[in-house]
């Protein structure tokens, strides 16, 4: 980047956060707020507050106090991102990301640090743990929103809760109760989504899972090898007419499942022993390219009919995937999708796209945490360290507008597939976002974009949007990884 590239990106800068003056009511956080953005852009080493505020030759007790106590609306800057997200990059096939991050944390005064289980590090550890959702749609992904996770101990302990500063209207819940909550308010900001994904800790939720039927959101998750289903629907008995009822005997329960009925299994003894899987040949695909060649999965596909609601009858069809590992066959993955394989246009290919598109929402907290400082921060107040996300997001969505823009403007037709950092013979078809292996070498008829085009549409409510969904239907799946740092 040369410095005429630079200053202008100091100007769209200034542009973009001139979108979120309505959310302070005076010109000195709104002068923070620039503060703080700029040195999550810049090349500080750490970009905790001491150094930006030092950077900035600003008092570093000033930007302390701009994220704890200062008045300003931090819900509606979250909402103005995703605002600007929905109006300026909707895409019809948009997917949405549901994941946690742990922050490594000293001390025991910080809101929500305990030990528990922290990604940033792989085990058990003293930390924070943010539940956040993020947008992935063709090249572009950005983080849509984060709330902190709030365990028990905290939840029942009174002083420690008013020494964080955590309001009397937060108690404990669960991540997937959470994770409900940020999807349902993405929804009223009027981001659409083609499809969820997210990992087994949701997966596994009934509730969780019921909940996003309710709110009419396609979804392909991973599931453990223990969840229960049947893969041929079993027959429920409904109540009868009163005229057919039987007098005598003990009152039944309806409706209820037939004694015929086979009980619910487990999938990895479904997928194992059942004979709709054993006769399957298992279809090879490539899911990206690794630093030692191409990672290939194999895959199973099957019908399959969950236990739904309170009284836990098979629901309306779903699809199974059971997918291993073909260098390492001890590692299987099962994913359930309530999109039918074959139907109204839902190809097994989009399935497995949207299962492995988990990766996105871990660049997102790659980036966020080596270049924003995402985890630099060193305040403790429940409203400081969700004021810390809410920046760090709209920051990143910074990034992915610049990093967006320069792609458009600087590609020159042949594009790599992000998830392999290099050109390869075997490309991806235009209809599919998955190589399916075969014996030849190369896959014919491969076209210079990558597309994921599913004949469907989204299961959610369609809202009317004043967005460019309609230019942004026309770029095709772009993948190419350029890292672009942007400095006032």
């Amino acid at each position: 980047m040369d410095a005429k590239l630079i200053k202008r990106m100091g100007r769209k800068l200034g542009e973009f956060l001139s979108e979120f003056d309505d959310c302070f009511g005076r010109s000195g956080p709104r002068e923070h707020l620039r503060t703080y953005v700029s040195g999550q852009l810049s090349d500080l080493p750490r970009k905790s507050i001491e150094p930006i505020a030092l950077a900035a030759k600003v008092p570093p007790r000033t930007l302390q106090y701009f994220l704890s106590s200062m008045q300003w609306d931090q819900q509606r800057m979250r909402d103005r991102t995703q605002w600007i997200v929905a109006r300026d990059h909707a895409h019809p096939k948009a997917i949405g990301v549901i994941d946690e991050t742990g922050n490594p944390k000293k001390g025991q005064h910080t809101a929500g640090v305990q030990r528990q289980w922290c990604g940033n590090t792989g085990k058990v550890d003293n930390c924070v743990v943010g539940v956040h959702i993020a947008y992935v749609a063709d090249d572009f992904q950005c983080l849509l929103d984060g709330d902190l996770f709030l365990p028990k101990k905290w939840g029942e302990d009174e002083k420690r809760r008013k020494e964080a500063g955590i309001p009397d209207y937060v108690v404990y819940r669960k991540k997937a109760d959470i994770a409900l909550e940020q999807v349902g308010r993405a929804l009223k900001n009027g981001i659409r989504f083609s499809a969820w994904t997210f990992d087994e800790l949701y997966g596994r939720d009934g509730a969780f899972l019921d909940s996003m039927d309710s709110l009419g959101q396609s979804y392909v998750g991973e599931i453990p090898s223990n969840f229960v289903g049947w893969l041929r629907q079993p027959k429920v008995l409904i109540s009868p007419k009163p005229s057919k009822r039987s007098k005598r005997g003990r009152k039944r329960q309806f409706p209820r499942l037939s004694r015929k009925s086979l009980p619910a299994c487990e999938v990895r003894n479904l997928t194992t022993y059942s004979r709709i899987f054993q006769k399957q040949k298992w279809q090879q695909f490539r899911i990206k390219d690794g630093e030692k060649g191409p990672i290939v999965w194999e895959v199973k596909f099957s019908h399959f009919y969950r236990k739904h609601g309170e009284a836990s009858l098979p629901g309306p069809t779903h699809t199974l995937i059971v997918a291993r590992n073909v260098l390492n066959p001890k590692e299987v993955k099962y994913f359930l999708s309530n999109m039918v394989a074959g139907s109204e246009g839902i190809t097994l290919e989009w399935l497995l796209w949207v299962a492995f598109s988990r990766w996105p929402i871990e660049r997102c907290f790659e980036l966020g945490k080596r270049e924003l400082g995402m985890d630099h921060f060193e305040v403790r107040s429940w409203q400081a360290i969700h004021r810390h996300f809410y920046i760090s997001q709209l920051s990143q969505l910074f990034c992915a507008r610049v990093h967006h823009e320069f792609r458009e403007k600087n590609d020159r037709g042949f594009l790599s597939d992000s998830r392999t950092g290099s050109r390869r013979n075997l490309c991806l078809a235009r209809r599919s976002g998955f190589a399916v292996l075969s014996s030849k070498n190369n896959i014919s008829g491969c076209r210079r974009y990558d597309y994921v085009s599913p004949k469907t549409k989204p299961r959610s409510p369609e809202i009317p949007l004043e967005n460019k969904a309609s230019e942004a239907s026309k770029i095709g799946y772009q993948h190419q990884s350029i890292e672009i740092l942007c400095t006032a």
